[in-house]
């Protein structure tokens, strides 16, 4: 049950984050301006420093810290999610 509940967790806010990078670029394009230049090697970055993060707490926090461990391996993965849509 545990795990299915992480599962979820990790799959919203892994599907939150592509989304909310979309609604940023829509910002910025409504307000005339172009999306920076490499977002996508920047998404990239902030991907692994997330799934780095989240390998290192999962070996080392215990179950009092599965909200964080859903936090960053959701953020990891949504960032991964947002640079494929990019693609797309």
């Amino acid at each position: 049950m545990v795990r299915l509940i992480r599962a979820a967790r990790i799959g919203v806010i892994a599907a939150v984050v592509p989304v909310l990078v979309q609604v940023s670029q829509r910002i910025t394009e409504a307000r005339g301006q172009q999306p920076p230049p490499g977002i996508s090697y920047a998404l990239g970055v902030v991907s692994l420093l997330f799934f780095l993060r989240a390998l290192a707490t999962e070996s080392s926090a215990g179950p009092e810290a599965n909200l964080q461990k859903d936090l960053l391996w959701g953020l990891a993965a949504g960032a991964a999610l947002a640079i494929v849509a990019r693609l797309f």
